[in-house]
């Protein structure tokens, strides 16, 4: 049997060889007429950082740092999307309402009582956007009040949805040279009362 098997051709490698980062196509240029592919982090090759529902804020904060990422995915323990959490959810207004709610010290909030409901989430379908542009996902970014904006894919007969990409207005900022201002958006009664009152 080992002889349907073929030893490929291999040599050693020269002194100047440098390995494979996706951190060097983080701060290639880019334009807003590039494809919006090309900025996507895409979930098949770069492996997304989650978080359970019942970790502290320090312990969100101290994987934020240690992944370096800005967003962590709120999963059960067979990876169910519950919502996500993101470091304006942990230094933003977000604690400070919620211990003036329901009381306790910031130490006690958790990742549920913060994190962004998968009910909350909207998406962008994986086929919406083959042919759109950089430009596209930035004005949709703008407009959304979000600094990510995620790519779903439907998988299996029962249309199963699976995440499978992110774009981030932050990588868009690297890239494009620009800072991008969001729209404030109200998503829950409390935000809309205090953006009317303000």
């Amino acid at each position: 049997m080992n002889n349907e098997f073929q030893d490929l051709p291999h040599k050693r490698l020269s002194t100047k060889t440098l390995i494979a980062s996706n951190s060097q196509n983080s701060t290639a240029k880019i334009s807003l007429e590039d494809p919006a592919i090309s900025i996507m982090t895409d979930f098949n090759y770069v492996r997304p950082f989650l978080i359970s529902a019942t970790a502290s804020i320090a312990e969100i904060n101290d994987k934020m740092i240690a992944c370096g990422v800005r967003l962590l995915f709120v999963t059960e323990n067979d990876d169910v999307l519950l919502g996500l959490v993101t470091y304006n959810d942990i230094f933003g207004e977000k604690p400070v309402r919620y211990v003036q709610e329901h009381g306790g010290q910031r130490d006690d909030i958790t990742t549920q009582d913060i994190m962004t409901p998968l009910n909350q989430l909207e998406v962008l379908q994986l086929s919406g956007i083959s042919r759109a542009r950089i430009g596209d996902i930035l004005k949709t970014i703008r407009n959304s009040g979000r600094q990510h904006l995620l790519v779903v894919e439907e998988q299996g007969h029962e249309g199963e949805k699976v995440i499978t990409g992110l774009f981030s207005s932050t990588q868009m900022e690297k890239q494009l040279g620009i800072t991008i201002e969001i729209s404030p958006r109200a998503n829950t009664f409390s935000d809309l009362k205090q953006a009317l009152t303000s």
